[in-house]
């Protein structure tokens, strides 16, 4: 990915580049703008930069060979018909990067578009025709598109005239560098996210139906995904994708990556023989490795003056007692979240929002991103399934709405409240429990139906439009669920903990802090303290 994005930076802030009409949806105000003086032409459709070997291109993605070959095989010769495709795994995989440079292995005109930044249909079809039409965005034309699209049925006539269009100049034009082939391939990225739209199941059915609706044999397709193609399935009838799995990287493969472009090898290995397998148990995506062991190694060779050396046992042994203080923190780093300060907001300002107080009642900050419901359900049903006992979801999640119908604690003594102080201590060393999925969606489903009830009756002056909507999302939120826990997964909000031996399943852990736990169901005015077992 960091490829990818030096690649994009690069042709950004050039003056006159053969890759401005590919990013043309992008461009905006504060965008450079295009050369007036530069015509684009289809040759603009390909990857802009010189077409590299295939053994360059194998050597530049450690552990990706089987799925270059892959994605080679299924695009298929110049010029041959291709069924869609399906480029699916984990995120930080190297999906996006591995099927844009065999875009420039290969040199035949594509067209890329991202759901993550085209958030709406509207934008990704416009951004799709922008391309295809070498249309580029500037303060001549507004910034407006080349074509107005809205509708799925629009985007078809139009995308037929553009491809028609393009394929007519391609029969008819030489090209500068062979091969570029009569044929125009569609790549687009996240398609998962569109989930998340305003009838976004429709648009997803759509997409996987238009290789049969256009039934242009000049068109190939290739879907690039964080989750499976059966995620995907449905009653409607289209050609079903050809997958292409790209899992997590090893232990290896990871260290071949980070030594890939190292001037020293040896000093650099021997720092990855320390730092690599712990942080391998925690994450293996390379942007959040590169990011802690960047600041590690800067740390691991301070008492280095000449850093060309090639270390020795005895200078290894020294330098790992230099670093050992600091990887745990930076291990913790790895799922600490940040939120920028909002404007006007100081940093006291923002310290004393943040305390909460429940003697004086104040209230506790508000969430400063975005998230739907039922995710905030299941964050709260992660984090008290990784809190309670298992054996205490009978009594904490009864018919009679949880904790009310507990017998008064009598008063603490002193030996007692020094075993709960010991309990709380051996929990805190402990950390957060692993839970099943079958744990967490009971616990969500008890927690939703109770957090509805108790809303409703704290707003009801305010009308049913302003609950939490969980009557509204109701028949949705059970659809999705599996979704949801898995984009919780890739922010690291819910992680895997392995699988447990005798129940052959996999178990998740919550990452989420008591105070951000508070702050979500605060947004949802659910009772979550209630809910809570203290020990």
């Amino acid at each position: 990915m960091s490829r990818l994005k030096k690649h994009m930076t690069r042709e950004e802030n050039s003056k006159v580049t053969r890759r401005s009409a590919r990013f043309s949806s992008s461009v905006t105000p504060d965008n450079p703008e295009p050369n007036p003086s530069h015509q684009p032409t289809v040759a603009d459709l390909t990857f802009g930069e010189e077409s590299i070997t295939l053994d360059a291109l194998l050597s530049s993605f450690p552990g990706r060979r089987s799925q270059i070959l892959d994605l080679i095989r299924l695009i298929g010769p110049l010029d041959s018909p291709a069924l869609p495709v399906m480029v699916y795994g984990d995120a930080s995989t190297g999906k996006t990067s591995v099927a844009l440079q065999v875009f420039r292995h290969l040199n035949r005109p594509f067209v890329y578009s991202s759901c993550r930044t085209c958030c709406s249909p509207r934008i990704l079809f416009e951004s799709i025709l922008n391309q295809l039409l070498l249309h580029s965005k500037c303060s001549s034309n507004g910034y407006a598109s080349a074509k107005r699209c809205d509708k799925p049925s629009d985007f078809v006539n139009l995308l037929k005239e553009a491809l028609s269009s393009v394929v007519e100049t391609l029969n008819s034009t030489k090209p500068e560098r062979k091969p570029m082939g009569k044929m125009v391939y569609l790549i687009v990225d996240h398609v998962d996210l569109i989930k998340e739209w305003d009838k976004g199941t429709m648009i997803l059915q759509f997409l996987f139906s238009l290789y049969s609706v256009l039934k242009m044999p000049q068109l190939g397709i290739i879907l690039i995904s964080g989750l499976p193609p059966d995620v995907y399935y449905s009653n409607v009838g289209y050609t079903d994708p050809l997958p292409v799995y790209f899992p997590e990287y090893s232990e290896e493969e990871l260290r071949q990556i980070f030594l890939k472009n190292q001037a020293n090898k040896k000093l650099y290995s021997a720092f990855l023989d320390v730092v690599l397998r712990p942080f391998c148990r925690v994450t293996r995506r390379v942007e959040e490795l590169s990011t802690s062991l960047t600041s590690l190694f800067r740390k691991y060779c301070e008492p280095l003056d000449d850093l060309t050396i090639s270390p020795n046992e005895d200078l290894k042994r020294r330098l790992y007692s230099n670093l050992k203080p600091h990887i745990t923190s930076c291990l913790n780093e790895i799922f600490r979240i940040s939120s920028r300060p909002l404007d006007g907001d100081s940093r006291g300002e923002r310290r004393q929002k943040a305390s909460y107080s429940s003697e004086k009642g104040e209230e506790l900050e508000m969430l400063d991103f975005h998230m739907s419901t039922s995710a905030k359900y299941l964050l709260i049903a992660a984090f008290l399934a990784s809190r309670n006992p298992a054996t205490l979801d009978a009594s904490m999640f009864d018919s009679t709405g949880g904790m009310d119908n507990r017998k008064r604690k009598r008063k603490a003594s002193e030996k007692s409240m020094e075993k709960k102080e010991m309990a709380e201590q051996e929990a805190v060393m402990k950390g957060p429990g692993s839970f099943p999925l079958e744990r967490l969606l009971a616990i969500f489903q008890c927690i939703a139906s109770v957090g509805d009830s108790s809303f409703g009756e704290e707003e009801d002056e305010e009308g049913e439009d302003e609950a939490t909507g969980y009557d509204k999302e109701s028949k949705n939120m059970m659809s999705d669920i599996l979704l949801q826990v898995s984009s919780l997964c890739d922010a690291n909000f819910i992680i895997k903990s392995g699988s447990c031996p005798l129940e052959g399943s996999i178990r998740y852990r919550s990452m989420v802090s008591e105070d951000l736990s508070l702050k979500v169901a605060r947004s949802l005015s659910f009772p979550l303290s209630k809910y809570l077992y203290r020990r």
